[in-house]
Order: structure tokens, then sequence, then C-alpha cells
């Protein structure tokens, strides 16, 4: 059974999604170990109590040296022995303290078919720069923004009618079908990373 840390700073819906297929056995063999939130008032903290998950919250307001940041992180989910961290709307760039200890053993989900508008506001960026395309990614980690492997993606298609809310509301069904089948994959043993390519195996 693979253990997995969800890291969140808000509502956390894909972190809500993994969690629900890991119950309803969508996702095999995998669990949700901890979650943890550099933001006391995330609202998807309130879902992980109610399931009855352990939570963890260190606030990152005002904490300017990210390495010992993290370094404060891996202290504090080391007790639960994951085996893969989900970043869900984690609104952090993690440093190569965490990255280093979780070397290809973190994923993350964003609004965009990568290396396209990484950062903030992709649907945004998106629409501003006319694309008929757009979509979401999941990846491993690296020390970059929004910069490492990529494990699955999906297309979507921009409408001439689109706004940044309903672009995001299409995109967000599919993030959170890809990010289950990405960590399906994980827990199969399914996935090897190979410079920057990631190969998936039957």
């Amino acid at each position: 059974m693979i253990k997995t840390a969800v890291f969140i700073s808000g509502r956390g819906s894909n972190f809500t999604v993994l969690h629900e297929n890991m119950k309803n056995g969508v996702i095999k063999g995998a669990e949700v170990c901890a979650v943890f939130s550099n933001n006391p008032a995330a609202a998807g903290l309130e879902y992980a109590e109610k399931e009855g998950l352990p939570v963890i919250v260190i606030p990152s307001g005002g904490r300017k040296d990210r390495e010992a940041y993290d370094a404060e992180i891996l202290e504090a989910i080391a007790p639960y022995k994951p085996d893969l961290i989900c970043l869900a709307g984690y609104m952090r760039v993690v440093t190569s303290v965490l990255v280093s200890a979780f070397k290809n053993r973190i994923m993350n989900i964003h609004p965009a078919l990568l290396p396209a508008f990484p950062g903030l506001n992709a649907q945004k960026q998106a629409l501003e720069y006319g694309v008929r395309f757009s979509g979401c990614t999941v990846h491993f980690v690296d020390t970059g923004v929004d910069s490492g492997p990529v494990i699955l993606q999906a297309v979507v298609p921009v409408l001439p009618s689109d706004t940044e809310e309903a672009l995001s509301a299409r995109i967000l069904k599919e993030e959170h079908r890809l990010y289950s089948e990405a960590v399906g994959l994980f827990a199969a043993g399914s996935l090897k990373v190979n410079g920057r390519r990631v190969e998936i195996s039957e």
C-alpha cells in the first residue's frame, strides 16, 4: 500500500477526489496517510478532519527561509512514512530539501499543458495568449516552477465564449480524472523516470 501525504493550501478539491477514489477502489494500492497545509484556514482541512485523516499545519506566513521551512515539514511528516507526496493546490514552490528527500516521489497537477503557462493564473494566461487548446498536466516536481518531468496530460479545447471561470471549471474536471490516474500508475509501479521522460509500463 502506497502511503500518500497530500499538501494543500486551499479548498483541496483534487485532494478530496484523490481520497474518495482511494476509498472506493478507483485508485488501487494507495491511501492518504497525512494531510499537510501551510494555511491554517485551508478549507480542505475540514474535510480531512471529518474523514479522520491526520492533519499537520505549519503556517508559512512570514517564513522567509524556505529551506528551513521545508526541513520542518520533512520532520513533521516523517512519522507517517509517506511513499509519495501529492501537491493539490499547494501554493508554495518546494525547495531542494523536499525534492532531494522525495526524488521523483512528489507529484503536482497544473492547469495548463506544460511547458506552456507555468506558475499562477495559467487559465488566464492561456486565454490572453489566444490558444485554441489548453488542459492540465500531472508532473513530478523539481526545484523549478512547474518544470519537472511530465507524467500525463489532458487536452481541453478553449471555446470562443470562454471566461477564465468557465475554462477553469472544464479543466478542473480533467484534473480530477488525470491526477487519480497518475497516482494509480505510481501505486502500480508503472512509472519510471528516464531523464526528462516518464516511461509508463503496462
